[in-house]
């Protein structure tokens, strides 16, 4: 039998359907959009070596490009980085420019309170660097009154601030670097790990670390809150790739020994 519809009617079961297509597509979770879209969109640098950057070839890599690739590939999606400069980064989070920021960012309290974090997948320590020839810069303390080269809204930068320093805006560790060889900073803090990959890359460059803090660091992959099964997915990943060997592999890869602790 067939059964003819007036136009009143048939716009009514035409609005009824499309309720029910967004009312499917609104309980979708993050990680079920991820999963149907075949890709994790990951915000990050690509200038902060040896964690996110471009070799010789153009091509993004690192320690942070491969750990989000092997999550991306164990979660059963391809990882598409969206590359930005460190101050907006987080805020390409907020605008949902990307799932994910995998960028050696720290675990602090003030960003946990906006913000999901993965358990912990690397640690660090904080690391105040000078040029060989300074002799009045010895010591964290000795930051008072002097130019720090920093990005505005890292820990690094808040740790200048609090020493009192006068924080000198870059992009980055390398543009850090560059004024402080240059003369236009006086001092630089950043993690160990990227001060050993620095001077592993250029030996000769004349800088050196007069201090670094006690307390380790640690980070974590970032998201935004209310996501808890991606946060679930990323937690199992990492914890996967510790058992079977992979992270091990990809940290003695780039830094030689276990930087998980």
């Amino acid at each position: 039998m067939n059964i003819r519809l007036n136009n009143a009617t048939r716009a009514v079961v035409l609005a009824i359907v499309a309720l029910f297509s967004v009312a499917s597509v609104s309980a979708q979770t993050l990680l079920d959009q991820i999963k149907a879209a075949g890709v994790i969109k990951v915000g990050t640098e690509g200038t902060y070596a040896p964690f996110t950057y471009h070799d010789s070839t153009g091509t993004l890599v690192g320690f942070d490009v491969e750990i989000a690739r092997e999550v991306a590939r164990r979660i059963g999606v391809e990882a598409q980085f969206v590359e930005g400069k460190w101050d907006g980064l987080i805020a390409g989070l907020d605008a949902k420019r990307y799932d994910i920021v995998v960028n050696e960012v720290t675990i602090t309290e003030a960003r946990k309170a906006k913000y999901d974090f993965t358990k912990p997948y690397i640690v660090s320590k904080a690391v105040l660097i000078v040029r060989e020839d300074n002799t009045t810069i010895k010591s964290f303390a000795d930051l008072k009154g002097k130019r720090a080269a920093q990005s505005l809204t890292s820990n690094f930068g808040q740790l200048a601030r609090d020493k009192g320093a006068i924080v000198v805006a870059v992009d980055g560790f390398n543009q850090g670097l560059d004024l402080l060889l240059s003369g236009r900073a006086d001092a630089v803090i950043n993690d160990n790990l990227s001060y050993l990959d620095f001077k592993k890359q250029k030996p000769d460059a004349k800088v050196k670390i007069v201090d670094s803090l006690e307390s380790a660091e640690a980070q974590g992959i970032l998201l935004r809150k209310g996501n808890e099964e991606l946060l679930r997915a990323l937690d199992k990943a990492l914890a996967e790739m510790k058992a079977d060997g992979t992270y091990i592999r990809i940290s003695q890869k780039y830094f030689g020994e276990d930087v998980s602790k």
